[in-house]
């Protein structure tokens, strides 16, 4: 029986994607909408063109079992799945790729591996599905270090207990979304985490990175369903206490989430969770002015109505999605509950809306608003992004994203600026582009703004290209007060905004700390701070 196997240089498993057919018209679509001539598709890697350096180490016969270096395995473990990865792999360029590939079946596999790696000064990097867009899971340039081995979790994917009386569960680090739903399931209760990579993402990955979920409001991140962890380090495995809440210092849950592996590596977590939704609804509302549309969810989020979607697209990102063409903003809205009826909270969402020039086309529908119309048409764009991502570069095209949080007082000064400053900045390193805008969570404070960059490339200069924008864009987050990622992480490429954006007294404690845990400074080195 054949295994499918996931693409070691792009997205999903190897027999998904675009079809051929596709890819041909997002060409013609692309070359019509930036007036070029026809675009060449170039075509991915197979493993058998890519060149890896030999294995600079060898694991000890104890672990021989649980290691590989198989070529598909190292170059698939090597880059995350930003534009900037998918590029380098699509010019087959693994330069410094993991020297072993881990698979830990349990949690003293686990231990057994990492006192290897510190016994030896190897760099160990966990990894859970890859999907990292910000060079989190990438080892190291430089550093004296003999070898790097990543030390993949997925083998740890069992939910191992659920407490039905007090609605949670513990549950292994790797499992993957699908199969960590798919286990709740049979409970009738579900963790309501669902980022955009879920497919192909793991709890462990999303405690680490402090993971946005799709939900907008209320339960945005990962934070609010720990309720304990189990977190095995170089010196020793630290599990904190399951409780619903305590006042008892400094959290040491929040410690390791967002820690984004450099202090320990997650294995296993009690996670809140909640029942299965039966309730729904949805609507989609237009607005002639997208700060109009802003005005609207500012007052929904300040209701305390909490929706489950409150997506705000400008009129080019409704455009990109299919979501609308007659120029004018959408916002997507959904209410959903697994205990009672939401259409009270519906409608005086809708009222907010009005109240700010909104209309409503469709009137409002149950779970069938999600998939259809408007709604459907950018949940249709937001699951195939990823796939749109990789065909975009064998086009050509240059295709990224950047996401931020700002509150709502300074929102419209800092949106036209981003707008201008980034925007000005694609025009005169891509000639051309477009720049869009939605909010992917909102606060009664604050919104999240998630921007999207569309612009041709040069041929061989699309990393430096891709750069020279991910520059502008992060300066320009932190000169106006911005965060520097809402739910992306940090990595090796948000480094530079992240050390402005960070307190120094708290660099020099989360320094400490990583002596304190890791005093061989082996874990995933230059990630959050240098070794």
């Amino acid at each position: 029986m054949a295994i499918r196997r996931r693409k070691f240089w792009g997205w999903g498993y190897e027999d998904q994607g675009l079809t051929a057919a596709e890819v041909r018209e997002l060409a013609e679509r692309m070359a019509a909408r930036f007036k070029l001539g026809t675009l060449r598709i170039a075509s991915p890697p197979t493993i058998d063109e890519i060149t890896l350096r030999p294995s600079r180490v060898s694991p000890p016969s104890d672990l021989e079992s649980l290691c590989t270096a198989d070529p598909h395995e190292r170059a698939g473990h090597s880059y995350g799945k930003s534009f900037r990865d998918v590029i380098r792999a699509f010019r087959r360029e693994f330069p410094n790729p993991p020297d072993v590939v881990a698979f830990p079946t349990d949690e003293s596999d686990l231990v057994r591996v990492l006192e290897w790696c510190d016994r030896e000064r190897l760099v160990a990097i966990p990894y859970g599905g890859g999907s990292t867009v910000t060079a989190g899971i990438e080892p190291p340039p430089d550093g004296d270090y003999p070898g790097v081995v990543s030390i993949d979790l997925t083998r740890l994917d069992h939910v191992l207990e659920v407490d039905k009386q007090s609605r949670a569960a513990r549950i292994q680090a790797g499992v993957m979304g699908p199969s960590l739903e798919d286990q709740l399931r049979p409970h009738r209760v579900t963790l309501r985490h669902f980022p955009q990579s879920f497919e192909f993402s793991t709890l462990g990955g999303w405690i680490a990175t402090r993971s946005g979920g799709h939900y907008a409001t209320l339960y945005t991140h990962i934070d609010d369903f720990v309720e304990s962890m189990r977190v095995v380090t170089p010196t020793g495995i630290i599990e904190s206490r399951r409780l619903p809440g305590s006042g008892a210092g400094p959290s040491p849950d929040r410690m390791f989430i967002g820690s984004e592996g450099i202090l320990g590596i997650i294995t296993e977590a009690w996670m809140r969770l909640q029942d299965r939704p039966t309730f729904r609804a949805g609507a989609s509302v237009l607005f002639k002015d997208f700060m109009a549309g802003a005005k609207a969810v500012r007052a929904i989020g300040q209701a305390g109505l909490y929706p489950a979607n409150c997506r705000l697209l400008d009129a080019g990102e409704a455009a990109n999605a299919g979501a609308n063409s007659a120029g004018e903003s959408v916002l997507v809205i959904a209410f959903e509950s697994g205990d009672h009826p939401v259409e009270d909270a519906m409608k005086r969402a809708l009222e907010c809306c009005t109240d700010h020039g909104g209309h409503v086309p469709g009137g409002v529908g149950g779970a069938e608003a999600t998939h259809e119309g408007a709604a459907g048409a950018w949940r249709t764009a937001f699951l195939r992004g990823p796939f749109v991502r990789d065909a975009l570069v064998a086009i050509g095209i240059l295709g990224e994203t950047f996401e931020t949080a700002i509150t709502w007082d300074r929102f419209p000064d800092f949106h036209a600026q981003v707008m201008a400053r980034v925007g000005d900045a694609i025009t005169r390193i891509c000639g051309q582009g477009s720049l869009t805008c939605r909010f992917t969570h909102v606060y009664p404070d604050g919104a999240a703004p998630y921007y999207s960059v569309l612009a041709p490339a040069r041929p061989g200069s699309e990393l430096e290209q891709w750069d020279e924008i991910k520059k502008v864009a992060m300066a320009t987050l932190i000169d106006l007060g911005g965060t520097i990622t809402h739910h992306h992480s940090v990595g090796r490429d948000h480094r530079p905004g992240y050390d402005r954006q960070r307190p120094d007294g708290f660099a020099s404690a989360l320094r400490a700390a990583k002596r304190a845990l890791d005093p061989n400074g082996i874990l995933n080195p230059g990630v959050l701070i240098d070794p």
